[in-house]
C-alpha cells in the first residue's frame, strides 16, 4: 500500500511541476505571422499598442476570430483616444463623469474632428472595423470566420497606419 500511495504522491508532483513548466509565457507568445496588422506598423509606438496587435495577429492565425475582432476593435479604440490625447483635446471625446465615449460616438468624434483630416479610406474603414468587433463582442449567435477578418485587413492597414500617424506615435 505504500508502494502505492508513494507512486500517487510521485505522480501529483510531477503534474505539477509540469503544469507549471507548459503554461504559456506570463504575457503571452508572440504571433507567428503578421496577417491581420504588420506588426512594421505599430513597432516602436506603445508596449500596450504592439502587445494589442500581437493578439489580434495570434487570435487569428490560431483561427479565434471572434477574439481577433474584438482585439481589433480595442485597438482601433485605443489608437482613437491616443490621436486625441496627442492632439491635447481629449475632453472632446469624454462624458460628464470624464470617461471616454463609447466607441461608436469615439468614431463619429474621430471622423468629424477638424483638428485632422481623417482620410476618406479610413473613414470608410473605422464603421467596418467596429461593426465585426461589436457582433463578437455582444452577438450571442454571432461566430466572426476567417473570410470575416481577411476582408477587412486592407481596412486594418488603412485606419491603423492613419491613427497612428494622427496620435504622433510614428
Amino acid at each position: 500500500m505504500d508502494v502505492l500511495k508513494n507512486i500517487v504522491l510521485t505522480a501529483k508532483a510531477i503534474h505539477s511541476e509540469l503544469s507549471d513548466d507548459l503554461k504559456p509565457p506570463e504575457e503571452g507568445l508572440p504571433a507567428k505571422s503578421q496577417s491581420v496588422v504588420n506588426m512594421s506598423l505599430v513597432r516602436g509606438t506603445r508596449g500596450y499598442i504592439e502587445r494589442v496587435a500581437n493578439q489580434v495577429n495570434g487570435a487569428y492565425e490560431n483561427g479565434w476570430y471572434d477574439a481577433a475582432a474584438v482585439m481589433l476593435r480595442r485597438l482601433i479604440e485605443t489608437l482613437i483616444i491616443e490621436a486625441f490625447e496627442k492632439h491635447s483635446i481629449s475632453d472632446r471625446i469624454k462624458n460628464s463623469t470624464g470617461d471616454f465615449f463609447f466607441l461608436r460616438d469615439l468614431i463619429g468624434a474621430t471622423i468629424n474632428e477638424t483638428t485632422w483630416n481623417l482620410g476618406r479610406n479610413a473613414k470608410q474603414a473605422l464603421p467596418k472595423l467596429k461593426d465585426i468587433g461589436d457582433k463578437s463582442a455582444h452577438s450571442r449567435r454571432y461566430l466572426a470566420h476567417r473570410t470575416d477578418i481577411e476582408q477587412l485587413i486592407p481596412d486594418v492597414r488603412v485606419a491603423v497606419q492613419e491613427l497612428i500617424y494622427l496620435a504622433g506615435l510614428k
